[in-house]
């Protein structure tokens, strides 16, 4: 198994969109500190750990519609991936267990219990959007786990609408869709991103939060126009490494505008290489 195969299974690039969940939470919560750190890196582990979930789940679909991915072109198999869906899992727990106790872990048992449960059973069925937007929620809860969880409902919330956006796109990334669609996730970005400026938070905010809503807007846009496969699927690319922006401007609402403008960063160098690994 090459290092690129395993890029692919874990869709490596889209995990740069992964830290800054748990960076708005503890910003949030008021408990941003070392072990925010750590808590990112156990995101990452159970945001990987889903990826390699979500191709061993799919591999009989994706030999039909993606033959490409590395478990039906042969690359990596089945009983590989899931080995390393489940390693990448109990790292994430150990990792959330070892940089914030009980209460960590347990937030973090949730979040795997939710990836894997999108993974195998909401994923097809009526429920995704919702099941996907609850984990990366959950994603942001976990960065809040040191302190109060109240406290980071509203980051929590925006990230889940953007991910309930993001993810109704990408279950047309195959088939296209109708202009209805890309109507109504632009319509949720441009609440989501108006949310995110918020009110007399300074001009930073609403700098990223534009920044955010014209990334991905302008990739729905484009659906809006065409409504075919390749234009969904850059459409879900460009939802999932705008993310950063709109993380980063939640953080700047919260008062930390210069760790806002670091996250933010995320999203062009997400962008940039995900033109090499897809992160879709």
């Amino acid at each position: 198994m090459r290092l690129r195969d395993l890029a692919q299974l874990v869709r490596a690039p889209a995990a740069l969109s992964v830290p800054g969940d748990a960076v708005a939470g503890a910003t949030a919560a008021g408990t941003l500190d070392a072990r925010t750190a750590g808590i990112a890196a156990a995101s990452v582990c159970l945001y990987w750990g889903g990826m390699a979930a979500n191709d061993w789940a799919d591999r009989e679909l994706d030999a039909v519609e993606r033959p490409e991915r590395p478990i039906p072109s042969g690359r990596i198999s089945p009983d590989t991936a899931l080995a390393i869906a489940g390693g990448l899992t109990v790292a994430g727990l150990a990792l959330a267990a070892a940089s914030g106790g009980k209460k960590t872990l347990a937030t973090a048992g949730l979040l795997a219990g939710a990836v894997w449960a999108y993974d195998i059973k909401w994923k097809n069925s009526p429920a995704g959007p919702a099941g996907m937007a609850l984990c990366r929620g959950l994603d942001v809860l976990l960065g809040a786990s040191t302190g109060d969880l109240r406290k980071a409902a509203r980051p929590a919330l925006a990230v889940a609408a953007h991910t309930y956006a993001v993810t109704a796109l990408s279950r047309r990334e195959v088939s296209g869709t109708d202009r209805v669609l890309p109507a109504l996730t632009m319509t949720a970005t441009a609440a989501v991103a108006t949310h995110a400026a918020g009110r007399g938070g300074g001009w930073l905010p609403a700098v990223l939060a534009g920044w955010y809503a014209t990334r991905f807007g302008k990739a729905q846009r484009e659906v809006l126009r065409h409504p075919d496969a390749a234009r969904v699927r850059a459409a879900v690319g460009a939802g999932i490494t705008s993310l950063p922006a709109l993380q980063g401007a939640l953080i700047a609402r919260d008062g930390k505008p210069l760790v806002g403008a670091v996250v933010a960063t995320a999203a062009p160098a997400a962008a940039k290489l995900a033109r090499k690994v897809s992160a879709t």
